[in-house]
């Protein structure tokens, strides 16, 4: 039988305020345990919440950004469950009536037969405020559980998507294209190690044609992409492998253990009405105006998509490209610095040559330093240098790589370094053919196969001119002046 899998994903951002959602208390991360929760976080008797208006304000933008309906009166409502670290038997969150409703993302997933990126369309179903809960500690006690209460109160937008994914591919690519878009305008630092972006999986798995949805199970708290794929691609297989096999999937929610690479169960699932929702009595209905919608429109910057639709339009880089160069608003940055630096005349060839670079060179460089392009040691001005000098025809391609190797360990710029090391490519027509006669003089073998048609030795004899020039000859010359003496 073939099986289809139905992921739909729920993802928790912590929002860039400076306090929480319903106190003034700092939402730093690495302090002390409990030392910022203050008498609201701690559900201590006769407090009430106050609602952090730059939570609501940072909603508004994801739901503009992502073409959303904005509720223009939304409810805080409590969930009502017990675990240690909830101090008050309750959650603050929003139910029936969240801030955003709706919208769509469109991601880029890799198709495995084409090898080329597909477009997907993601419906959301919603996002809404809630206060985080704090943190259990097991591994720093023996027999005994910490509660560290310093998360309680921090302000989260919780984003679920509606059961629009078919595969644990398309899930990473749609979670890499909202963790780009909450860090792009702004409102999530997207730091995945410190939890400002964690992501919760449902997984279900039906009989291919099957109209119905199976029973699903919820992996909680995945914090790094290649988790989220491992965690599904695991729950897939162990649900298809326990149908076969007879038995019935019962819904539950489930932790990812990456050193096993397996899923097990922590409990089964809650429905909605476990959690016995009602309003909020100590918080207002919360009422957008048109005035706050219309300053966080004017707030958003370029959006991704915007951004690569009008790279490919006014610099005519391939959708490949653009797509890279907007994977992160860090990315877009670096390369419209570089770009205007570079000052060409013809900016769509100028765009592709930092575009290949940026993609290729600079994207390996920092792939094995564990690096963003934020902590590139070569800035976008720098590189601009070097490509004038590849653009000018003072380095060829070998040597242009030669200088960027020496500018990432910090000798300094192209221009520096092509006079301290002696790189500045050889273009004296005279000084070349010079080279080429004493490569020829020396290679008859070779030059009698070119003559009796077989190309691969005048690629031999190019060769044996680049390294007599120790690399420095320009390429586009030696093969001119080559072919000149060659046909003479």
């Amino acid at each position: 039988m073939q099986w289809e899998t139905v992921i739909g994903l729920e993802v928790h951002t912590q929002l860039t305020t400076q306090s929480k959602i319903f106190s003034g208390a700092s939402i730093a991360f690495g302090a002390e345990p409990n030392t910022q929760a203050c008498a609201v976080d701690l559900a201590l008797p006769g407090v009430l919440p106050v609602l952090n208006q730059g939570a609501v304000e940072r909603a508004v933008k994801f739901g503009l950004a992502i073409g959303a309906k904005l509720n223009r009166v939304n409810l805080f409502a409590r969930k009502n469950y017990f675990y240690p670290d909830l101090p008050k038997g309750y959650q603050i969150s929003q139910f029936e009536l969240p801030i955003v409703e709706g919208g769509a993302l469109t991601i880029q997933v890799p198709s495995s037969e084409s090898g080329q990126a597909e477009s997907k369309t993601v419906r959301l179903t919603r996002a809404h405020l809630e206060e985080d809960a704090g943190k259990s500690l097991h591994e720093d006690f023996h027999g005994m559980t910490g509660i560290d209460l310093n998360r309680a109160g921090t302000p989260l937008l919780e984003i679920v998507s509606e059961p629009d994914m078919r595969s644990a591919k398309e899930a990473v690519a749609y979670a890499k294209a909202l963790h780009n878009l909450v860090t792009w305008i702004g409102i999530c630092d997207g730091n995945m190690q410190e939890g400002s972006f964690r992501v919760d999986a449902n997984v279900s798995v039906r009989p291919k044609g099957q109209q119905e949805f199976g029973t699903r199970r919820e992996i909680k708290n995945l914090n790094s992409f290649r988790f989220l794929e491992q965690a599904i691609d695991y729950e897939v297989r162990w649900q298809i492998e326990q149908i076969e096999d007879g038995h019935k999937i019962q819904q539950a929610t489930v932790l990812f253990d990456p050193d096993t690479g397996e899923t097990r169960m922590m409990r089964t699932k809650e429905e909605a009405h476990d959690y016995r929702y009602f309003p909020d009595p100590d918080l207002l209905p919360v009422r957008l105006d048109d005035d706050l919608i219309a300053q966080m429109q004017g707030e958003l910057p370029e959006l991704p998509q915007a951004k690569q639709a009008r790279y490919q339009q006014d610099y005519l880089l391939s959708a490949y490209d653009a797509g890279l160069l907007t994977q992160s608003l860090a990315h877009a940055n670096y390369f419209e610095a570089a770009l205007k630096t570079l000052n060409t005349d013809d900016l769509t060839v100028g765009a592709k040559h930092v575009a290949n670079w940026m993609n290729g060179e600079l994207a390996s460089a920092l792939n094995k330093a564990d690096l963003s392009i934020a902590q590139s040691p070569i800035s976008p001005d720098s590189l601009a240098g070097l490509l004038k000098r590849s653009a000018d025809n003072t380095l060829n391609a070998r040597l242009a790589k030669e200088v960027f190797a020496a500018m990432w360990a910090g000798e300094g710029e192209a221009d520096a370094i092509i006079e301290a090391r002696g790189l500045k490519q050889m273009s004296d027509s005279g000084e070349i053919e010079k080279i080429i006669d004493e490569v020829l003089a020396a290679n008859q073998k070779s030059v009698e196969e070119f003559r009796a048609g077989k190309d691969k030795a005048f690629n031999a004899l190019v060769g044996q001119v680049m390294k007599a020039s120790r690399g420095k000859a320009n390429p586009a010359q030696v093969n001119e002046l080559l072919k000149k003496k060659l046909a003479g």
